[in-house]
């Protein structure tokens, strides 16, 4: 695998610069926004090695994180029934693709899906600041997550020589609704669904899409270039380029889905809109993507996660 740095950050559609980006709904009144609770998450994830792959390089992770307290002593009797854990900060996915071989892919992918949450749980406390005048503080934990992954990653690899070369895609979705943030280093893909209309959060970072960006190769040869799953940045590699893009997730209905390329080489965003539309559950839908990629070869990992508040009935 070969790699190469994206020469700038990119723009795309409605969403702009990851400084002020936003879905282009409009925000409710703050009145009218009602938090979902826990019990009506609508929260799934799943991977498949695929029919050609000897090994699933691919890792997931589908959280919530919340204040808790831990008793280690006390006089009260009845404390299975004080509140312990408190109402969450946030619900985090995060989806990891390794490359290289098929030991340090995986690896690398595990690495970096446990490098995030732990420094989501242990580190991270600028939660308040979603949607806010100070935002830029959550922005900047957010690119540090995913940098904190890619010095785990370096790390590891060079304390085991075996392990050269070892890298991973990471893209990491964080919500403290109303607002969400995606992360994304390498080509696995967030996308948004919304009021029938999918729309894609990231940009695949890869020398193709790459050489669109700068004009050096018209969009239409993108899907034929040897280099559409090349990646210019990725967690390990020697140039990780974390591009955080904030987006407004306060719509009832509305529906995060995030996949590995494993899906999108043998499924379109059109599919995918079009599944989205028909869909009863987040596991219902994950579950059928994953059968049709694996109807039509399933020449990679293939990893799903699906998440949403439903509409309340």
């Amino acid at each position: 695998m070969a790699f190469r740095p994206l020469a700038k950050e990119w723009e795309f559609t409605s969403l702009a610069n990851s400084s002020v980006p936003r879905h282009a709904s409009p925000m409710p009144e703050a009145a009218t926004i009602v938090r979902p609770t826990d019990e009506e998450l609508d929260l799934f994830g799943i991977t498949h090695q695929g029919k050609v792959r000897k090994e699933n390089q691919d890792h997931f992770l589908v959280s919530t994180v919340h204040p808790q307290l831990v008793i280690h002593g006390t006089s009260l009797p009845n404390t299975d029934s004080l509140p312990l854990r408190g109402t969450r900060f946030a619900t985090v996915l995060v989806l990891a693709d390794g490359v290289g071989g098929a030991a340090s892919g995986s690896e690398a992918a595990r690495l970096a899906t446990e490098s995030v949450m732990r420094y989501v749980s242990s580190t991270m406390r600028s939660y308040h600041a979603a949607g806010s005048s100070t935002e830029e503080e959550l922005l900047k934990s957010l690119k540090e997550t995913a940098l904190e992954a890619h010095k785990n990653v370096r790390g590891e690899a060079a304390n085991h020589p075996g392990q050269k070369g070892m890298a991973t895609t990471l893209t990491v979705c964080m919500v403290v609704y109303p607002w969400a943030y995606v992360v994304q280093v390498g080509d696995s893909r967030c996308y948004f669904f919304d009021k029938g209309k999918l729309t894609l959060l990231t940009r695949d970072q890869t020398i193709a899409q790459s050489l669109v960006d700068q004009g050096l190769m018209p969009a239409e040869r993108l899907a034929r270039s040897p280099f559409r799953h090349v990646l210019s940045s990725a967690i390990g590699a020697d140039e990780a380029s974390p591009v955080v893009t904030p987006f407004d997730i306060s719509e009832r209905g509305a529906l995060i889905l995030m996949c590995s390329d494993g899906l999108t080489k043998h499924v379109s965003d059109a599919e995918i809109a079009s599944y989205c539309r028909d869909m009863k559950s987040s596991e219902q839908l994950a579950k059928d993507l994953l059968d049709l990629a694996l109807e039509r070869g399933g020449t990679d990992n293939i990893t799903i996660i699906a998440a949403r508040a439903p509409l309340r009935k």
